[in-house]
């Protein structure tokens, strides 16, 4: 499937804004977590929002991000799919108490297992299918064959209900089920009914052959639209004078519906990253798709994509960015955030906020540009060691004229403008945006990040001209990414 076409709803407008103290919030303290991030050698911030009251308190992208840019959501994208099915549940296409097998009659004789059989929908929502453990490899490993009939015929380990298992295939069932009982995607579903009373623009998420979204990953949003969903999550499911979701629906999904206590089977394939001995926001407990937190509640996603909803605080921080190390954003947040937002605060804090913000960017690569660019225009690179590790799909790299780069992937080649010696980020629209950045080695060897402007992944690339081959190393791995062609870091057709 394409991305939507719709560029803003009609009638769309920006979020309200106020300077951080006019909202009783301490823009230093603001300061001081957006410093944190930047000194910390594993978080990379991309996109940040900050509401208080409904209104924007801070904002800012760190290029060559921008605030247009949509951004992969990873399991972010679970909080949307929980949206939609509570309006398919509000609007009595779904009951939460029905056996999942109730939407997939002609699967039923399959059906033996009696624990699958008593499976509920409210299982499959709250992660608690009875699995101890991720079951993506057994469900997906056929392409053939319907993700919705491998997973139910993978017998529960335990009671459904019981125990808790961060489990993409129950997630992907729900998403099912929704597009099954509504007949078109997640998005087509969301669109009136959410997205654009919220004033969320164009979207994209990537589909499966059976022309189904993913459900538990694969949506492409901004930052403005995890901080819009985060508002109407505070709230209540309100917006303005509309009720868009349910409360009964936003209480269920947001609170505590099965304990995460660790053990819990692990995040597995495609999830996010779980905390280690420190005190740990993933063993809160699990709501229909969101996850209690230490402070409020939240939505997260592999590498830093993160809504928090703090409801004693009236606040809501939408967070994109590339992270391997979630606890320590999350650690980050309440160090520095939560004292920020009882205030006082100053306009002298908020003007300093405001200049850091709308000066940020992500450090270049800084070495000097080849003294004769002539000499590498028309080269090709082959992998070295006849194969690239990191990519797979990447079968060779191509430098033309005006060292325009040219990555051959079996997905798709990507095209990338390159200006080197130290002139910062060069971004490249197209099929495939993206920003590059470097320069030349005292070895002789030319050295150049991709950063892929949709995704939370930056590709680093050494072109060896004499050996006329090249290596690759990614910064954070992106997920399945031994099949994943590059085209699917930017807005997909399809998942590959």
């Amino acid at each position: 499937m394409h991305p939507e076409t719709a560029v803003r709803p009609p009638g769309a407008s920006a979020l309200p804004t106020a300077a951080p103290s006019a909202a009783g919030t301490d823009a230093a303290g603001i300061l001081r977590f957006v410093r944190a991030l930047e000194a910390s050698p594993t978080q990379e911030p991309h996109g940040l929002v900050v509401l208080r009251g409904g209104r924007v308190v801070a904002q800012g992208w760190w290029a060559p991000y921008a605030p247009t840019r949509r951004h992969l959501l990873y399991s972010l994208s679970k909080s949307f799919t929980s949206a939609a099915a509570g309006l398919a549940v509000a609007e009595g296409l779904v009951r939460l108490d029905d056996p999942v097998r109730a939407y997939f009659p002609e699967l039923d004789d399959e059906i033996t297992d009696p624990r699958t059989r008593r499976m509920l929908v409210r299982h499959v929502a709250s992660m608690s299918s009875g699995h101890t453990r991720d079951t993506f490899d057994e469900a997906f490993a056929d392409p053939q064959v319907d993700p919705v009939r491998a997973f139910l015929r993978i017998p529960p380990d335990e009671e459904p209900g019981s125990v808790f298992a961060y489990n993409q295939p129950a997630t992907y069932t729900l998403g099912a089920i929704v597009q099954r009982v509504t007949g078109g995607t997640l998005l087509d579903y969301l669109r009136p009914r959410l997205l654009d009373p919220l004033g969320i623009g164009t979207l994209g998420w990537q589909e499966l052959p059976q022309g189904r979204q993913i459900a538990f990953t694969g949506l492409f949003a901004p930052t403005d639209a995890v901080a819009r969903l985060g508002q109407l999550l505070l709230r209540r499911g309100r917006w303005g004078d509309r009720q868009l979701l349910p409360v009964a629906w936003v209480d269920a999904a947001t609170s505590v519906r099965v304990t995460t206590q660790r053990p819990f089977g692990g995040p597995g394939h495609a999830a996010d990253t779980v905390a280690d001995a420190r005190e740990s926001d993933w063993e809160q407990g699990y709501g229909f798709q969101h996850w209690a937190s230490r402070h409020g509640f939240r939505g997260d996603g592999a590498y830093g994509q993160f809504c928090l909803v703090l409801p004693e605080h009236d606040t809501v921080v939408a967070i994109t960015g590339q992270t391997p190390d979630m606890q320590e954003t999350l650690d980050l947040a309440w160090e520095h955030l939560l004292p920020a937002l009882a205030g006082p605060g100053s306009a002298e804090a908020d003007d300093e906020l405001s200049a850091h913000l709308s000066a940020a960017s992500l450090p270049a690569l800084e070495l000097p540009a080849t003294p004769d660019d002539g000499a590498w225009a028309g080269a090709a690179f082959r992998p070295s060691g006849g194969r690239c590790s990191a990519q797979p799909s990447l079968t060779e790299v191509r430098l033309g004229r005006d060292l325009q780069l040219t990555l051959v992937d079996r997905g798709g080649d990507v095209e990338a403008s390159f200006a080197p010696g130290g002139a910062g980020w060069t971004v490249t629209e197209g099929a495939v945006p993206v920003a590059t950045s470097g320069g030349v080695e005292p070895t002789g060897r030319l050295r150049v990040q991709l950063a892929f402007l949709e995704a939370p992944h930056r590709l680093e690339l050494v072109l060896d001209r004499a050996a006329g081959t090249f290596a690759a190393r990614w910064t954070t791995d992106p997920l399945r990414s031994a099949t994943t062609p590059l085209r699917a870091l930017a807005t997909p057709d399809a998942l590959g």
